[in-house]
């Protein structure tokens, strides 16, 4: 049986390279003009010790980089799983 084409590893680190600089760009950009800022507290809730500064940023480069392994990972996983039950 050929294997699925979708490595979990790469998937997680893709989504978490992603999501990740994602995070930290966005905080960046709100912190200095004031962009999106109403949006981005609400990350707050689910990161602690995520604020829009230079700092917070930082932390949700590391939040946003774990969380966007784990889902790529496990997304990834189920899809392979799947697929090779089908």
């Amino acid at each position: 049986m050929r294997e699925p084409g979708i490595r979990p590893k790469v998937a997680g680190l893709a989504l978490g390279v992603f999501w990740g600089g994602t995070l930290f760009l966005w905080t960046l950009i709100s912190a200095m003009t004031g962009y999106s800022r109403e949006f981005l507290m609400l990350l707050s809730s689910v990161y602690p010790g995520y604020e829009i500064t230079l700092a917070g940023s930082v932390i949700g480069l590391v939040y946003g980089s774990l969380d966007g392994f784990v889902t790529g990972y496990v997304f990834a996983w189920i899809y392979v799983t799947l697929a090779q039950r089908i």
